[in-house]
């Protein structure tokens, strides 16, 4: 936990799940220099929007606005719900929306923490744009690194003149006026593919993408090469598709085994969405599925899974840091029954291995190549 000190007062702010060893914080310089300006500078009143408050930094100090955040985090979500109780907070103070929801119809002050996908910002800013209008104040923060050139001009392209501050602490800020004149065009996501001949079950298959989802364009080389090896199982198996993305290995383990029932689970709602799309376009109507927004296995019964399938991150926004995978095999142990497997693919050089021998307690190698790994894991 970091206390961060503005002008008003201090807050006590963690990410979620809150973790003693987790060295990265809940807000950063681009937080702090967007609330800096904010009370310098912006009369914060009417009907305030916060998109992409990564951990509720933004959300929390904003409290006394209500303002309404719009973020595809589940883990976000759930890290703002904290902070506002941890320092005292009404929980109705912010009104919670994922990008699937419809947004408010009109915008007074619009804050956006740049996200690490341009397509989610691109999706983001054009479902906001009808409720923006010509006095809206709007305002983006994110690291220099984060900040491009294509950045400025998607704020630019669908919101109206766009200009950016010095940087400080190796933050920046964006200043956009909106022009109403501009044209309101429709996002151009989902985007939809289909899948190369070397895909396994899953060939020719066309994917569903919503904006923001890791390698929304094409499939990744990491879930290619996991395609050709996965488990030939049959029977009534119950498998999850844990940090599912598109859902490409849940459809690929249906499609090789029909008895199957899935569940695809990611804390991303544009992911779940794209997973819940892909499925039901490649699947028959007796096909089953659960379609999850969670914070990983965390709320699974025990025993409740045969075959858990997992390509998991490494990264959380700019950070490399394998917090998420090791949750994610935390999670997966508690759900398997006894004889469940666990299959993983990942990077070669993450050591993935020697984390799997000490939380199952074995790991073996299915399959290998110069940059990925193929690991199963047995719960005992």
């Amino acid at each position: 936990m970091n206390r961060l000190t503005t002008s008003e007062a201090g807050y006590d702010l963690a990410r979620f799940p809150e973790d003693p060893r987790d060295p990265f914080r809940a807000w950063d310089a681009a937080d702090a220099y967007l609330l800096q300006h904010l009370a310098e500078a912006v009369d914060v009143s009417g009907n305030v929007v916060v998109i992409g408050d990564r951990w509720g930094a933004l959300s929390t100090v904003l409290a006394a606005h209500h303002p309404v955040q719009i973020s595809d985090s589940h883990l976000g979500q759930r890290a703002t719900a904290a902070n506002l109780e941890r320092n005292g907070l009404p929980a109705g103070a912010v009104r919670l929306l994922s990008p699937r929801d419809t947004p408010p119809d009109r915008v007074d002050v619009l804050l956006v923490r740049v996200p690490k996908s341009l397509a989610l910002l691109e999706d983001q800013l054009h479902r906001i744009a009808p409720a923006v209008h010509a006095g809206t104040v709007v305002v983006g923060t994110g690291m220099v690194k984060e900040i491009h050139t294509s950045t400025l001009s998607l704020f630019e392209r669908v919101i109206g003149p766009t200009r950016t501050s010095l940087a400080v602490r190796k933050a920046r800020l964006i200043h956009c006026t909106p022009d109403p004149a501009l044209p309101r065009t429709p996002s151009p996501w989902p985007l939809r593919y289909a899948l190369p001949p070397d895909a396994g079950a899953a060939a020719g298959r066309t994917v569903t993408n919503h904006a923001g989802i890791f390698c929304a364009d094409r499939l990744d080389i990491g879930t290619r090469f996991f395609l050709k090896h996965l488990p030939d199982r049959a029977g009534p198996d119950r498998v999850v598709d844990l940090g599912c993305g598109n859902g490409v290995l849940g459809l690929a383990a249906a499609l090789a085994n029909p008895d199957a029932t899935l569940t695809f689970v990611d804390e991303s709602y544009q992911a779940v969405a794209s997973a819940e799309a892909t499925f039901r376009d490649n699947t028959g109507p007796d096909a089953r599925a659960r379609f999850v927004v969670g914070d990983g296995l965390a709320g699974a019964e025990p025993g409740s899974a045969d075959l858990v399938l997992n390509n998991p991150p490494f990264h959380s926004h700019q950070a490399t840091t394998d917090a998420t995978a090791r949750t994610m095999f935390h999670g997966a142990r508690r759900a398997l029954r006894p004889g469940g497997e666990l299959w993983v693919v990942a990077n070669r050089h993450l050591g993935h291995h020697t984390t799997l021998r000490r939380i199952f307690g074995n790991c073996a190698t299915v399959a290998g190549d110069p940059k990925f790994v193929v690991l199963r894991a047995v719960r005992r």
